[in-house]
């Protein structure tokens, strides 16, 4: 029997691992683009992986050379490490063809407990193995059959008739009781919470609704890239109007988010949102406070956000960010599973206004020089970030 290869198998493999660790653990990931669903996994495979070196022999698979590792580096920096990304890639976006031999032992021996060559000795699981097409006649299962029962009794009784019509009565008087509780309740969270507070004209939610292009420098405080300096990035807002608030997606170029708006005042917005996951908790929450009404194509915007690291690096700060409105109407899709993407080395937003394509977005991290706008190049620079602690080295400077 032949083993699956290349990207059939790792998109095999990687499957059973993500249904296996919601097995064994609890928790739940959402299949999606955003690679941070996928590091809790990617943690996991890499104690085994970064193990390989030493275990050829026993969990029969390839032979690694060892990795030293004198700068002592942690999760993600060491040779064999495993990342969100390389998962999101392979199993999600499926670009990856020729997948890294360590991760494909890694994953095997997460599922079965041994390498690539001892499952290949003796497999244990027919989804691995290339499947015969040539099936024989007559070897499908019978047709079980089996009597036709007849259709039960229709009707009511009369004497269980008025007792049955009393309580469903009673129901219907609780039913009530409870949705009026439920009605007074929101109605002190809204006042408390303040949600709702301003009811915007129409001028105004034509101003705030549509596409939006959002610039911020926010990887410019990830200590785990020592080439962050003048790091920045694009997202991408779909942003819609639903009963006096708005909600919206944010595409960002390895992440999401998802959130809501609401005026507090004329032409004043506070914006809402965290990283899109299937978890009950939220997520990096951030807040921001826009004037709508501001000059010039560029709307600066001041947010409580993150540094989006990766575990304890993940710092909050307070930051200057810069929307720019794109347009109304249509829809925006994200492009996956294409060469495009490979090339790019990006994710990428398709703008559509029925079937016709107005615009694409490719959202990558950029250096601060590569903007067009000086405009914009003084926003975003390192004055841009303020961190909540100060402390040197976090923020680098021109030298």
């Amino acid at each position: 029997m032949q083993l699956k290869t290349g990207k059939e198998e790792i998109v095999c493999l990687l499957t059973k691992v993500l249904a296996q660790f919601e097995s064994h653990t609890g928790q739940s990931i959402t299949r999606n683009s955003n690679r941070k669903n996928y590091e809790e996994v990617a943690k996991v495979l890499s104690e085994i992986s970064n193990n390989l070196p030493n275990t050829a022999g026993t969990l029969h698979h390839e032979a690694y050379s060892p990795d030293y590792n004198p700068k002592n580096l942690e999760y993600p920096f060491r040779k064999y490490d495993i990342t969100g990304n390389q998962i999101k890639d392979a199993y999600f976006n499926r670009i990856v063809a020729n997948p890294r031999s360590f991760l494909v032992d890694a994953c095997y021996i997460y599922l079965y407990g041994v390498g690539r060559k001892g499952f290949e000795a003796n497999p244990v699981d027919a989804d691995l193995l290339v499947k015969d097409d040539t099936a024989e006649p007559g070897n499908f299962p019978p047709v079980i059959t089996g009597p036709v029962l007849p259709a039960p009794a229709t009707g009511i009784s009369k004497k269980i008739f008025w007792p049955v019509l009393l309580v469903l009565l009673g129901a219907l008087v609780f039913v009530g009781y409870k949705w009026d509780q439920a009605k007074q309740q929101f109605t002190t969270i809204r006042k408390d919470m303040q949600l709702l507070p301003y009811q915007p004209t129409q001028a105004e939610i034509d101003s705030l609704e549509g596409i939006w292009l959002c610039y911020t420098g926010s990887p410019q405080a990830r200590t785990s890239d020592n080439n962050r300096y003048h790091v920045v990035v694009s997202n991408i807002l779909d942003v819609k109007y639903k009963d006096g608030y708005f909600i919206f997606d944010r595409y960002g170029a390895s992440f999401d988010h998802v959130g809501y708006m609401q005026f507090e005042a004329p032409w004043l917005v506070s914006i809402r949102s965290s990283v899109k996951n299937n978890k009950d908790s939220i997520e990096s929450p951030r807040h921001s406070l826009m004037r709508l009404n501001a000059s010039g194509p560029f709307l600066p915007v001041i947010s409580a956000s993150w540094s989006f690291d990766i575990g304890q690096r993940n710092q909050i700060i307070g930051i200057r960010e810069v929307y720019e409105k794109q347009g109304r109407g249509g829809k925006v899709e994200e492009v996956i599973n294409t060469l495009e993407n490979a090339s790019c080395r990006c994710k990428i937003i398709n703008w559509y206004k029925g079937t016709t394509k107005v615009k694409s977005f490719y959202l990558r991290n950029g250096l601060l020089d590569s903007v067009p706008s000086e405009t914009l190049k003084k926003l975003l620079d390192e004055n841009s970030i303020l961190l909540r602690e100060p402390k040197e080295g976090i923020i680098l400077q021109r030298q």
